[in-house]
């Protein structure tokens, strides 16, 4: 299923401020609290589950960068989405858009962070591609960039099934990148 169509299928708001759920055919995404924070760490601390990715080194390192972001959603309007299954309300994620505050210059992104109990579930690709609708149908975004570890394979693959393209490798993060045009 290409994004479009799953966003076709999402419902989508003009807003994602506090107590606004987003739903998609199985997400529900929200901004995030304070509440959230715990169950965020659990996985974005743990090295194994961001092993290809940025890993929070402590609690304290976590509640930053989620309120931080919550400032940029304020800011830009967006910024990374807490990930619910919908029906059951377990937090299995956090992503979406976002600019970067702790390593800017790239301009908006795309991101998404999974607890191990939801890789291969096709998660990763339903919130992308709900995040591509939203970026064009609710935001001035024209450029997204996304970027992937070479070792996570799966990543790579999803961003070029979206329609991202390859533009470079870039050493100082060891993350290949991509580039998508709304």
């Amino acid at each position: 299923m290409t994004w479009k169509t799953l966003a076709k299928r999402s419902r989508t708001v003009q807003t994602t401020s506090p107590g606004v759920t987003l739903q998609t055919d199985r997400l529900e995404l929200a901004a995030s609290t304070q509440a959230d924070i715990p169950e965020l760490y659990a996985f974005l601390g743990d090295r194994n589950a961001m092993r290809f990715t940025h890993c929070d080194e402590s609690f304290a390192a976590c509640r930053k960068r989620v309120l931080v972001h919550e400032w940029f959603r304020r800011r830009d309007g967006f910024a990374p989405w807490v990930v619910r299954v919908r029906g059951t309300g377990d937090i299995i994620g956090w992503g979406g858009l976002y600019t970067d505050p702790f390593d800017p210059g790239w301009g908006p992104e795309l991101g998404y962070y999974f607890a191990p109990v939801a890789w291969g579930q096709g998660f990763g690709h339903e919130l992308a591609a709900f995040a591509l609708a939203y970026a064009r149908d609710n935001t001035a975004i024209r450029q997204l960039t996304a970027f992937a570890h070479p070792q996570n394979v799966p990543s790579g693959k999803l961003l070029l099934r979206l329609g991202f393209e390859p533009t470079g490798f870039v050493e100082a993060m060891n993350r290949n990148r991509f580039t998508f045009l709304l």
